[in-house]
């Protein structure tokens, strides 16, 4: 009964659509693009489609609410509390809010991945 109430409650809010997004449609050509996917207009949670290009270096920063990535095309390096780890195509990275981060397309192609935040993404630069 809660469920069926919270996806009625969902619908009509707007966040229970279906939505389509085909990945070339989002990632053309070589430089910084992003496609919203979805965007819950109540606890400000996002879904993004980005393309950078290879070597593209990411200003240490960190976000409100936790983040997670799932890389499409080329690679990433995170760097975030004291660990660097690569992240490869079908890869999945969780970041949790608040937490420093470091990013660069270390690949010699473009970095396409998925991106979404739980809640509102603002992000802060690091100290």
């Amino acid at each position: 009964m809660k469920l069926t109430l919270l996806l009625v409650l969902g619908a009509a809010l707007g966040w229970c659509q279906a939505v389509v997004v085909n990945r070339d449609a989002a990632a053309k050509g070589p430089d910084t693009q992003s496609t919203v996917l979805r965007e819950d207009p109540v606890t400000g949670a996002l879904e993004l489609l980005v393309t950078y290009p290879a070597g593209h270096v990411f200003a240490p920063h960190s976000h409100e609410s936790n983040e997670r990535i799932v890389l499409l095309e080329g690679r990433l390096l995170l760097r975030h509390a004291s660990r660097e780890e690569y992240l490869n195509p079908g890869g999945y990275a969780f970041l949790p809010k608040g937490e420093v981060q470091r990013l660069s397309c270390v690949s010699q192609t473009r970095c396409v991945f998925y991106v979404s935040w739980d809640g509102n993404p603002k992000s802060n630069p690091a100290q």
